[in-house]
């Protein structure tokens, strides 16, 4: 609860600590009413969308490598941190500490674990034990960041709270079907998900950085040209994609961007512009809109600088191509983007390049498969029999992930071999694709082709607070099989569809339940550290480390020379690199 009262601002949500580097960090807040937003002593005033209030605070001249505690005042009055918070106060760290350089990530976070109920069954709320973790921890263990990979709020599968919160604003029943629409309904999502203290507190001291994936639209968003000419036609598509869009703009968007990306942003300087009574929803539905209508007004990619890491957060729906003849899973324009971000961290000479994209780039071999024989029947018989046919397949199935656009998913292949091989200079010890979506988590390694300076990884982690059913466990268990592998593949041989680009094998998994990952890096040294918590035989459903892996600069390895090369050759065995805490 705000510790304000009567006639006294509080604070909704928030704070959350944002973009953190070396000398600076913001810090977003949603109050109650219009107000002044302190932060250790840089004061803003709030902006208006839809009838709520925003904040985003810049805090400048930070020391390198210092950690400040911060309090939130509104209007002059303190009402962060909370009186009787159990919690550390929060702080901002920036980097530059000494010691390894922790990154926590995952994605697809069903609203909190008190907003849910029982009866659905979802195992405990990962993010919120990992946040209780955290804060029992001493502070040099702590996370320096956090990835949160798409899906932070789902619009279109609502709590039973929810509904009921619909049903009074709308004057009619909601079914258990129903999904949100308009900004208005869009802030009750961010409410649910980001209110619980454990989570609320974590966001508060640990940088984070967001993408978005389908759930915060609709599901199967932009899986495909007759999914979008369907979708886009019936009445209601603007009012979902506008309040979807404005409203990630506001709670997600806004903090990933630096400084000098804020100062450069011409919607934030557009809402920044207006008077102090307006409200910025019409600038921003303006924006929403065309960004729908035409990916090339807004990219939501963006880059994070972390002294020896470095990580590139892929739009992998919004800026999508989807003529059936020419795929991409972004357009020609934000690759080349990409492809120069990749160039500059290697000249950077950052020793770990992350990829950071809500879907995963390598698969399980057999879906793989059919995802790309999928694509080939679509596009080789578009708008005949079997192609719609291929069509309904791949909306059923969701049949989407990058190996499902064939094209773009080899020219992320050519990139990174082109950083690992170190054609652009020095190769970096790893490149890392981080990504959520198909809840479960693994780790595979490209192994061919081999002989590279660098070990290129694919870790997936998902979901923070959702659930596999039965089913789609077994199919993914199925899918990283010998038998089915080998099956997809002559299915997919039999329809002439090229072969893939690069080999992986599965480093370790796959893991149900809900989970946190951790990318530790310390120097050329990497390790992917899971931690789960599910529905357990012996009832300790908490959180649980299931592995460490060491990813680069391990025993086999020599300084400096980490060869994927090694692996060669075994495409379906784990790699018994792995340890596996016992429970």
């Amino acid at each position: 609860m705000p510790l304000s009262t009567g006639d006294t601002p509080a604070l909704m949500l928030g704070p959350l600590l944002r973009h953190v580097d070396p000398v600076s960090a913001t810090v977003w807040v949603e109050t109650d009413r219009p107000c002044e937003v302190e932060v250790l002593g840089r004061t803003v005033r709030t902006f208006r969308v839809g009838g709520h209030f925003y904040a985003l605070v810049l805090v400048e001249d930070l020391e390198p490598g210092s950690t400040t505690p911060y309090e939130v005042r509104l209007d002059g009055a303190r009402v962060w941190p909370e009186e009787s918070s159990p919690f550390p106060p929060s702080r901002i760290r920036t980097p530059g500490r000494p010691g390894p350089f922790r990154l926590a990530f995952g994605s697809c976070r069903y609203a909190a674990l008190t907003t849910v109920d029982v009866t659905e069954g979802i195992p405990p709320d990962a993010l919120d034990a990992y946040a209780e973790r955290v804060a029992s921890q001493p502070e040099d263990e702590w996370p320096d960041a956090l990835v949160l990979l798409g899906d932070q709020v789902y619009a279109d599968e609502l709590t039973t709270a929810t509904r009921s919160w619909l049903g009074l604003r709308r004057g009619e029943q909601v079914p258990e079907d129903g999904q949100v629409q308009g900004m208005e309904e869009y802030t009750r999502l961010y409410a649910e998900s980001w209110s619980d203290p454990q989570v609320r507190w974590l966001l508060s001291t640990i940088p984070s950085s967001m993408v978005f994936d389908d759930h915060e639209m609709i599901d199967d968003w932009n899986t495909s040209a007759a999914w979008r000419r369907k979708t886009t036609a019936t009445d209601w598509w603007d009012e979902r994609i506008a309040g979807g869009l404005v409203s990630y703009w506001v709670y997600q968007h806004l903090g990933n961007l630096s400084p000098q990306e804020l100062a450069q942003n011409t919607t934030w300087q557009a809402v920044q512009a207006l008077a102090a009574d307006a409200d910025a929803e019409p600038v921003l539905r303006e924006m929403a809109l065309a960004a729908d209508r035409d990916p090339h007004t807004v990219r939501w990619s963006y880059v994070r600088h972390w002294g020896e890491a470095r990580l590139l957060m892929v739009d992998s729906r919004a800026g999508r191509v989807l003529d059936e003849q020419a795929r991409r899973m972004v357009d020609d324009e934000e690759f080349a983007w990409i492809e120069a971000a990749m160039r500059q961290a290697v000249e950077d000479g950052v020793e770990h390049l992350l990829i950071g994209t809500s879907l995963p780039w390598l698969l399980p071999h057999a879906i793989d498969s059919i995802e790309r024989w999928n694509e080939a029947l679509a596009v080789r018989h578009e708008g005949r029999p079997l192609g719609r046919l291929a069509e309904a397949l791949r909306q059923a199935a969701d049949l989407e992930h990058w190996a499902a656009f064939g094209h773009s998913f080899d020219r992320l292949a050519t990139a990174l071999l082109a950083v690992a091989r170190g054609e652009h200079g020095r190769a970096p010890s790893t490149a890392v694709v981080l990504s959520g979506d198909v809840h479960h988590a693994y780790a595979a390694e490209v192994v061919d082709p081999g002989g590279l300076a660098a070990r290129v990884h694919q870790l997936t982690v998902s979901p923070l607070h959702n659930q596999a059913p039965h089913p789609i466990r077994v199919g993914f268990r199925i899918g990283w099989s010998r038998w089915a592998r080998r099956l997809t593949g002559t299915i997919a041989r039999m329809a002439r569809v090229r072969p893939t680009s690069v080999e992986w094998a599965k480093a370790a998994g796959p893991y149900f339940g809900n989970q946190v990952g951790e990318l530790v890096l310390d120097g050329r040294q990497a390790r992917f550290v899971l931690h789960v918590s599910d529905h357990r035989p012996d009832g300790d459903d908490g959180l649980h480390q299931v592995l460490d892996l060491p990813l680069a600069g391990t025993a086999a390895d020599t300084a400096g020379d980490t060869t994927a090369g090694t692996m060669a050759g075994r495409t379906a065995d784990p790699v018994p690199a792995a340890t596996a805490p016992a429970g």
